[in-house]
């Protein structure tokens, strides 16, 4: 199913064309096709302008938002050097680079350059995944009222489904464990509505009250 949403997915210009195969080869994760049409959709329908986005990586989602909303501002913050530098290069080749800021820091600690851009619309979380709770928890509060807040990859590639102890890396046991553990956080949280979405690696859609 998930193979035949990409195939029919919206249709992407040459750049991100170019930046899907170089992810792919490179092995940089970056988000499914039929997650972040989701995503696009739901922002469509909340109108939403401004943006903050954790994790750039090479700024795919970034470039793909600014594509679909226009008139929309993003400011996006990343930790890796390498795909900091990667994702301003291509930022750098589209028309919409003016609509992008990209901040060079950790989003744990720089909290301060993101909100120079508050308040937003929107908040997309596509960083590291054991510090999903945090970065919700941080940067909640620049979302306007009613604004969305988005996590991807909350189904993580459907090990949340099997039994723990038959996880064989110790480390991705303790990563699913994380992420159940802010999904069932999340969805009682009573600041927000939220549903996930079996779409792409799963995405969480939650509305601030």
């Amino acid at each position: 199913m998930s193979n035949y949403l990409d195939d029919i997915s919206s249709e992407r210009n040459p750049l991100l064309q170019e930046m899907e195969q170089f992810a792919k080869e490179k092995n940089i994760p970056i988000m499914e096709l039929n997650g972040i049409d989701t995503m696009l959709h739901f922002m469509k329908i909340g109108n939403v302008k401004s943006i903050c986005e954790i994790g750039t990586a090479i700024g795919y989602s970034a470039l793909r938002m600014v594509s679909a909303l226009p008139g929309s501002t993003i400011c996006t913050i990343e930790r890796d050097l390498e795909r900091y530098e990667l994702a301003r290069k291509y930022i750098s080749r589209s028309n919409n680079a003016k609509q992008i800021s990209i901040i060079f820091g950790d989003a744990l600690e720089d909290e301060d350059k993101v909100a120079k851009s508050a308040p937003f619309d929107a908040l997309f979380i596509d960083a590291a995944k054991g510090q999903y709770q945090r970065f919700f928890e941080i940067y909640e509060k620049y979302v306007v009222p009613g604004g969305i807040i988005f996590t991807d990859n909350v189904l993580f590639k459907g090990l949340l489904e099997e039994k723990i102890e038959v996880i064989e890396s110790k480390r991705t046991r303790q990563l699913v464990t994380k992420i159940a553990r802010f999904n069932d956080w999340l969805i009682k949280n009573e600041n927000y509505e939220t549903v996930i979405i079996p779409t792409g690696d799963g995405l969480a859609v939650s509305i601030k009250k």
